[in-house]
């Protein structure tokens, strides 16, 4: 029992923290739920949502690994695992979103997967439940109420952090350091694959040693299927920032030595604040001689009408909102890229001083160097 109690109190209290530490990541997942079942008028609620199930699932983690006040924990836990136990088979059969968000974005799993690792987690939480007042403690009831709304109240005050910044721990691709783009310079294999047409044994070569000039290997084997290595892959991230006329600027943006970008996946949704504060940015670099730009998703009108209210001149590309969004945790924030490294981010927030910004490019060669 004692084990059953340990390892479910673990995983709750994992969950609870990798989500808590992203709680707009996880309200956009909110989000996604809401879409698919088509109460989008609970949109409202989800930022609200989010902390307080992280920090509910967080709460009930320690009361578990704690063995605080076992009997109404035992009955939250069977509650909510029976709900979620529920919701992912839904998920898994109709898979209405792809990724349910269970333990965020540090660790994904398929519908299937988590339905599977919800049925395993229910025997070790109807054991707990069945067992639930024989869980005794040396402390007093008072002792647990105190010790839970402790722990809840510093957990909420820790998401909301996060959200007013950006997360402690980014899980996400972007994350600060980040090769995005694949070197220049860096070596390409390509490596083919054939199949013999009598047995259908499958063989692997280096291209290009292979036989591929031999006749009667040819009259045998027939190409099947081929893929590359480098020395420097990059890390899959699906941008592509496009102008007004859909030319692809992505790699002028990710590759630069220095390239400043205010992102702002929607700008009707943005924090006026930080509009405000990103036009000041963008002045303050410019005249610094930085190359800022803005990537948002909204329309050219929208962005006609942010640059005339601001007085701004970004330059502006166009990307998808879901990958802008991805990106950083801030509506509008700043994003660093050198040299297709993620150097720097700031929530709008956080916007950093010239003398901020000279600190981070004076580190930007460690970064690449230490990178290769």
């Amino acid at each position: 029992m004692t084990f059953c109690r340990l390892l479910v109190g673990a995983v709750f209290i994992f969950s609870g923290f990798v989500k808590g530490v992203d709680p707009l990541g996880t309200a956009y997942k909110f989000g996604d739920y809401f879409a698919a079942y088509g109460t989008d008028w609970a949109n409202a609620f989800a930022l609200f949502l989010s902390i307080s199930l992280c920090a509910l699932e967080f709460a009930i983690g320690v009361a578990l690994f704690f063995n605080l006040r076992m009997k109404i924990t035992a009955w939250a836990l069977l509650v909510i695992m029976m709900f979620f136990t529920v919701l992912t088979f839904f998920d898994a059969i109709y898979a209405p979103v792809p990724d349910c968000g269970c333990f965020g974005d540090a660790i994904k799993l398929s519908n299937w997967e988590t339905f599977y690792k919800n049925l395993v987690l229910m025997i070790f939480v109807i054991i707990i439940f069945r067992n639930r007042t024989t869980f005794k403690s040396v402390f007093s009831d008072l002792t647990h109420n105190i010790l839970l709304v402790l722990v809840s109240g510093l957990f909420i005050y820790f998401s909301v952090y996060n959200y007013r910044h950006l997360p402690m721990i980014d899980f996400r691709v972007w994350k600060v350091g980040n090769k995005m783009t694949a070197d220049a310079d860096s070596e390409m294999r390509v490596y083919v694959k054939y199949r013999n047409t009598v047995t259908g044994e499958i063989r692997e070569y280096l291209s290009p040693d292979f036989p591929w000039n031999d006749p009667a290997w040819l009259a045998e084997w027939e190409f099947f299927d081929q893929r590359t290595e480098s020395d420097s892959e990059p890390i899959a991230h699906n941008l592509k920032a496009e102008d007004e006329f859909q030319n692809d600027f992505t790699p002028y943006i990710l590759e630069s030595n220095e390239m400043f970008v205010v992102v702002a996946y929607d700008i009707g949704k943005a924090s006026q604040k930080g509009l405000t504060r990103s036009a000041e940015v963008e002045k303050m670099l410019t005249e610094a001689g930085y190359t800022v730009v803005l990537i948002t998703s909204s329309l050219p009108e929208e962005v006609d009408v942010f640059q005339k209210k601001y007085d701004s001149a970004f330059e502006v590309f166009y990307a998808d909102d879901v990958v802008l969004k991805t990106m950083i945790r801030s509506n509008p924030g700043l994003v660093l890229f050198h040299q297709g490294y993620v150097a720097g981010k700031w929530h709008h927030n956080d916007f950093p001083d010239l003398n901020e910004i000279k600190q981070v490019i004076s580190t930007l060669d460690d970064l690449t160097t230490s990178g290769k």
